[in-house]
């Protein structure tokens, strides 16, 4: 494993346009992949650079409470597929007519498909009782596991390789499947590996479940009721 100095020569030096232009690039056009899988094995070289990569996230008091299961067991995978066909009948019923049908014709996994699968919990024990800067929003350890998450899914998508986040699973039936210790969170389940293409829209806007909804409409000023005092900033935002 290279050490930081080797990603950073310069840590003070701006990116070039060109890598600027990735990062920005990787953000765009990373997906939710759930149907494209390809069953190519990730050289472990690659892998090891993901999760180099999610190891270098920012957490809250330097916490760092993410763990990585990599789970290649065709067993456990079977078995976490059992959990999520069970919850997904469940969540199947929160929709009627054909909002029901377009649910049911959606495809929301790739456990199986996949040439592997990913846990990355969360120890919410992790640095003792007192976390500097935990004291007063004590899930703050799960937001910077959610930020470990994003870490590797951008470097993933600089690889060439997809990630699929399967969120339809009970979560204590997860942990026993995975034998995690009753203080570690399965915080996110990961299906990974490469795949024939990553749509140019989100599967689930390209099937019209829903659209990105305008920038424009999210960005308030100072309070919730107040608009941009800052009209440049108003015309660059609804420009994009």
């Amino acid at each position: 494993m290279t050490d930081d100095r080797t990603h950073r020569p310069n840590q003070n030096r701006p990116f070039s346009d060109e890598e600027t232009s990735g990062l920005y690039r990787a953000i765009h056009e990373r997906r939710d992949v759930r149907s494209q899988f390809l069953p190519d094995p990730i050289p472990p070289d690659v892998l090891a650079r993901l999760l180099d990569a999610a190891h270098h996230a920012p957490s809250v008091g330097f916490m760092q409470p993410w763990d990585f299961l990599v789970i290649d067991s065709k067993s456990v995978r079977s078995a976490v597929l059992s959990i999520f066909e069970e919850e997904n009948r469940k969540a199947a019923e929160n929709y009627e007519g054909e909002r029901n049908a377009q649910y049911k014709s959606l495809k929301l996994q790739g456990i199986l498909e996949s040439p592997i699968n990913l846990c990355i919990t969360c120890d919410r024990s992790r640095g003792g009782s007192h976390v500097l800067g935990r004291n007063s929003i004590v899930e703050t350890d799960l937001f910077s596991t959610c930020l470990a998450v994003q870490n590797f899914w951008l470097a993933a998508r600089a690889e060439g390789i997809g990630v699929g986040w399967v969120s339809i699973l009970d979560q204590e039936k997860l942990a026993k499947t995975l034998k995690l210790p009753e203080h570690v969170y399965p915080l996110a389940y990961l299906c990974l590996g490469f795949v024939s293409e990553f749509l140019e829209q989100p599967e689930l806007q390209k099937k019209g479940w829903r659209s990105r909804l305008p920038l424009a409409d999210l960005v308030r000023g100072s309070t919730w009721g107040e608009s941009l005092t800052e009209p440049a900033l108003e015309a660059e935002i609804r420009k994009g």
